[in-house]
């Protein structure tokens, strides 16, 4: 696997430094995953449709659960 050189934070990183949070880098066809506390530690991947359909069932929950 080719290791990512562009990782990106979520907006919702948490307060102080940002840095409770996980990172993504994206590939065409996957994406990779790591803890930003510890970024030299393992990272994951995913396949880029799998991680789509997570995100989005988050997304769904999320919004049930603030109404």
């Amino acid at each position: 696997m080719i290791t990512p050189t562009r990782w990106r934070k979520s907006s919702f990183s948490g307060g102080g430094e940002g840095n409770d949070c996980v990172e993504i880098a994206s590939f065409r066809t996957r994406v990779a995953i790591r803890d930003s506390k510890v970024p030299a530690d393992a990272t994951l991947t995913f396949r880029l449709v799998a991680f789509t359909a997570f995100v989005e069932v988050l997304k769904a929950d999320s919004s049930r659960t603030a109404a």
